[in-house]
């Protein structure tokens, strides 16, 4: 549920730990009282000014900036109060104590997660999309990420989605005039190219839909599963993908026993690549512990890169234990998983007939990581970016996809003219709502309850 957004909140805006500069933020309908005993004085809006931050007894907390953001002129469209001190944690925790002390007259709190931002949404200053944006910038693992972050959170996501509702609520407008005026001879939707009008909304919301999957595929990421029999050199290929030495290698099979895991970047989207135990038949209780939880991660997997062993590939019992491998990925993983092959070693042995559908290599080398990284890129799904992408949640790419149903279920009875206008209009009603969704116009208290906790404290 969402918190009481009416009553004043404080907290600490800054990371914890020390630093160099601290800021402990208030917000509410009126922040003098807070001001007067903190500050000894009346502050100028909107202008930094020195000076001791005050303890009830009037002795100095510290000293540093305090500004003063009026109402409506604020992050959260209320008074603001933010006091820059040291970023030591038992000053600030001194500081946030001074102002819920001053403020039990307002009955000044400590904010929840999100709840600057939160009010900031409710007082109209942003929208959900925007919000949300805030949250993923401050979160963003690569650069790519945090671009598109900074774009959204301006307003560019939000401008395409109103683009969108805009051209809906239009063709609404011309159907509800047909339903309305039967008698009239006059044929709205042909005369206003109702059908030419749906079809170009189509076809911005496909370029719409592209992009948010893109931006979405940048904060997410996907999650690469590295498979195979001990000694493969899964570890490895890690190590060489990460560029550092975070698994253990040795020429002892099984040496991986429990999940290894790195987030790297490729082109600014994360890969979550993730290092198992080597999959064979082993009495070992430790290794088969591993070996369980390397199925485990294999049956959530975005992507699998199933390696073979070139030097071992002509033994019979090696190749039959590699295609009970790869019966096992069949029979645990969805068809729309790909499952990569990667022919491993190729500096100590040839590639075999029929290897040209998977990518050679050698993890010891380097040879062949770059076709792999550009596989990894494809089976993503991501494409060359364009510096307008924008970051997006998997929430907004679904709420996109009810709108393309609607839309074609919309086209269908257009097409059927006056026998389904009513349909064609709830159709249209129904990817608004879908629309509106994405911004927070048509939103539930439990949904902005659930977005709005996962941010830190004090934003």
């Amino acid at each position: 549920m969402l918190p009481r957004h009416d009553q004043p909140i404080a907290a600490i805006a800054t990371a914890p730990g020390r630093g160099a500069v601290g800021i402990v933020r208030v917000s509410a309908p009126s922040v003098a009282a807070v001001v007067e005993a903190v500050c000894g004085r009346a502050l100028k809006p909107r202008e930094a000014t020195y000076l001791p931050f005050l303890a009830a007894d009037g002795s100095t907390i510290d000293q540093g900036l305090a500004i003063h953001f009026p109402a409506p002129h604020s992050y959260t469209g209320e008074d603001v109060l933010e006091l820059q001190a040291h970023g030591g944690p038992v000053v600030l925790q001194l500081l946030l104590a001074r102002c819920l002390e001053a403020g039990a007259g307002i009955d000044l709190r400590v904010a929840e997660p999100g709840e600057f931002t939160q009010r900031a949404f409710l007082n109209d200053k942003i929208d959900l999309a925007q919000a949300e944006a805030i949250a993923d910038l401050i979160d963003a693992s690569t650069e790519a990420a945090a671009r598109s972050a900074s774009r959204s959170m301006s307003g560019e996501f939000s401008r395409e989605i109103h683009t969108l509702r805009d051209a809906l609520i239009h063709l609404r407008m011309l159907v509800e005039a047909t339903l309305d005026f039967p008698e009239e001879e006059i044929d709205f939707l042909k005369k206003a190219d109702a059908q030419g009008q749906l079809e170009r909304l189509q076809q911005t919301l496909a370029r719409v839909m592209q992009r948010a999957r893109q931006g979405a595929l940048l904060r997410e990421g996907i999650k690469v599963v590295i498979a195979g029999q001990p000694n493969a050199g899964k570890s490895s290929l890690l190590n060489a993908l990460a560029g550092a030495e975070l698994a253990i290698v040795t020429p002892i099979p099984g040496t991986t026993r429990d999940v290894v895991s790195q987030t790297i970047q490729i082109e600014g989207v994360p890969l979550h690549v993730i290092d198992t135990a080597g999959l064979r038949d082993s009495q070992d209780h430790v290794e088969k512990i591993g070996i369980e939880r390397a199925w485990g991660q294999i049956a959530g997997a975005d992507a699998v890169l199933f390696l073979h062993d070139l030097t071992r590939w002509q033994a019979a019992d090696y190749a039959e234990a590699d295609r009970a491998i790869g019966q096992g990925l069949a029979e645990k993983l969805p068809r729309a998983v790909p499952v990569i092959d990667v022919w491993n070693k190729l500096d100590a042995a040839a590639a075999p007939e029929g290897a040209d559908q998977g990518v050679r290599l050698s993890a010891k080398t380097g040879a062949g990581l770059d076709e792999l990284r550009r596989r990894l890129l494809e089976v993503a799904g991501w494409q060359s970016a364009p510096e307008g992408v924008y970051i997006a949640r998997e929430r907004h790419v679904q709420a996109l996809r009810r709108v393309d149903t609607h839309l074609m279920e919309a086209a269908a009875h257009l097409a059927a003219q006056a026998q389904s206008l009513d349909l064609l209009a709830e159709e249209l009603r129904l990817a608004q709502n879908a629309l509106n969704e994405i911004t927070g116009e048509f939103t539930s208290d439990d949904l902005l309850g659930v977005i709005f906790s996962s941010f830190c404290i004090g934003k």
